[in-house]
């Protein structure tokens, strides 16, 4: 067994008679490997990109509730009667009146 673990340390197999076989094994293995290796890369990569994404749509969901809480007050009677006041307008004194049309 001491022996046959030398040859390996060494290399001796390959460079012995059964050394193409060998070398196909290893040229496999190697070929293997890289392909382990760049899809852990693209796994990762992809595993950052989704966070970044997450956190734009964490911001952009916190920037659409703040813009319509603004969009809503600008809605109410109370604050669109002060802004058409700076222009000049203001309520009507007498209420408004219903018209009806009779058809014949």
């Amino acid at each position: 067994m001491r022996k046959g673990l030398l040859n390996i340390l060494r290399g001796k197999f390959l460079v012995s008679g059964g050394a193409p076989k060998n070398w196909m094994f290893i040229i496999y293995v190697s070929f293997l490997a890289t392909v382990m290796i760049a899809s852990s890369h693209s796994a990762d990569g992809k595993v950052h990109r989704i966070a970044a994404l997450d956190e734009e749509v964490r911001e952009l969901r916190s920037e659409f509730v703040d813009m319509r809480s603004d969009m809503q007050e600008l809605r109410l009677e109370s604050t669109v009667m002060g802004i058409v006041e700076k222009e000049g307008l203001f309520p009507s004194e007498t209420p408004p009146k219903k018209i009806k049309v009779k058809n014949k």
